[in-house]
């Protein structure tokens, strides 16, 4: 019987480009979170005032200080959305909460929502052509419209930063796949060692005929995007450890890492920290710490990364969440798909506009790193309820393969692209055999 010859795994020019996200050298010396605002601010608005004279070129720019009653302006600023429903930490200590139970929607709009803008000389509420479930606060937009007898800025018409530039794809002539997965989480109840295990098996090129073992041999990088592993929360609830629940935390980790080392030994994988990781809660969540991983952390094609997590694969620009930027915005506002959530910090050029309003974020005081300043060729957001994809094409020929990533532990799913056309397609575990 002739011996198959063994194949050859393609490679791709890696560039890691998280540097952004790096808490190094940061001291917290109790500053506020107006910082970060301000910092937003300044530089959307220098964005912002450089669009205003090839989109409304007669009317005058000025500030909410400025406004002069029915005279038609433009004013740039920060919008603050007032929420009736929003949660408050005061609720938890109200005197009334024993005879008001406490709701915990998953969305928290109401009709009687209204937003309001912000600048440096003051705030005004909104009315007119600005509708409130699209939109939440943190977002940063010019206004056209003029002041109402009422105190009230009647807008008219809204503008947005838009996509930013984007470098050209140089074109490619083979195929070279990229794997995205996310929510495995190891250690919980949905989770399935053998669905895992046919994942990577099949990467691997240890499943499948020669057609399936060709494809697998054109995976260059595996992405892993956060909530890898599930840790009781009795365990994380503040009290302290005993020894022997101590090895139970770490039995999950464990798993994983044998599972990683599995991976790693065949290809480049990165792994990304969640909400349910043993990371830091607030973003940009730092990369998970080698020491986690005893057995994978020793090969030089294991990559912790941070969340969110940028990089370059064969000039193909990636930008990348394990998910809370766009949960968050899920609570807070509307839209027909977590697609065009997505859609929406590419045009606000802000990867996450509710930090830190309503997402835990480092309070920075010179930098926001959460500014879109280039546009990627792909924006993928981890554990979602489904698999979603949409080719976002902008004015200036901008192109984004937006991903929706779904958790892997309760769908089997994982996400494939091409990087010679952008392309994506689903790989479908299943473990439920009939009998």
């Amino acid at each position: 019987m002739p011996v198959p010859m063994p194949m050859e795994r393609k490679q791709a020019a890696y560039s890691n480009l998280d540097e952004r996200y790096a808490i190094q050298g940061e001291k917290y010396q109790g500053q506020q979170y107006s910082h970060i605002y301000f910092t937003r601010l300044h530089h959307m608005r220098n964005l912002l005032h450089a669009l205003v004279p090839s989109w409304k070129p007669q009317l005058p720019v000025t500030t909410v200080l400025g406004l002069e009653e029915g005279k038609d302006c433009i004013i740039v600023g920060t919008l603050y959305k007032h929420m009736k429903l929003k949660p408050s930490i005061l609720d938890e200590y109200s005197k009334e909460r024993s005879a008001i139970p406490l709701v915990k929607p998953h969305n928290f709009m109401h009709p009687d929502d209204h937003l309001i803008l912000e600048d440096e000389s003051g705030r005004v509420t909104l009315a007119g052509a600005i509708p409130p479930p699209a939109f939440v606060t943190g977002v940063v937009v010019a206004l056209h419209g003029k002041e109402t007898s009422a105190g009230n800025f009647l807008v008219e018409d809204v503008l947005e930063a838009g996509l930013p530039p984007q470098t050209a794809l140089s074109s490619a002539d083979e195929d070279k796949y990229v794997v995205f997965v996310s929510g495995l989480s190891v250690g919980s109840g949905t989770f399935n060692p053998l669905q895992f295990q046919l994942l990577i098996d099949h990467i691997t090129g240890h499943l499948g005929d020669d057609n399936e073992q060709t494809m697998a041999s054109n995976i260059v990088r595996v992405v892993v995007a956060g909530n890898s592993v599930h840790i009781a929360p009795r365990f994380v609830n503040g009290q302290t450890v005993s020894s022997k629940d101590q090895s139970r935390i770490a039995e999950p980790i464990k798993e994983l890492d044998i599972m990683l080392t599995q991976l790693v030994a065949s290809l480049p994988v990165d792994i990304m920290p969640g909400c349910h990781d043993p990371a830091n809660f607030s973003l940009p969540q730092q990369p998970l710490h080698r020491c986690l991983f005893s057995g994978a952390s020793t090969y030089n094609t294991f990559s912790s990364c941070s969340n969110p997590h940028q990089f370059e694969l064969d000039s193909v620009q990636f930008i990348g969440t394990s998910g809370q930027n766009i949960d968050d915005l899920y609570k807070y506002s509307d839209a027909k798909d977590k697609l065009e959530f997505m859609e929406r910090t590419l045009r606000w050029r802000h990867l996450a506009p509710t930090a830190p309003n309503s997402l835990g974020c480092y309070p920075y005081t010179d930098k926001d790193p959460f500014l879109v300043e280039s546009c990627p060729h792909v924006y993928f957001v981890g554990n979602q309820d489904k698999f979603e994809t949409r080719l976002l094409e902008g004015p200036e020929k901008q192109k984004v393969r937006l991903i929706s990533i779904p958790k892997f532990s309760e769908s089997g799913v994982v996400v494939m692209l091409n990087l010679r056309n952008l392309e994506c397609s689903t790989l479908s575990f299943s473990t439920n055999f009939d009998a």
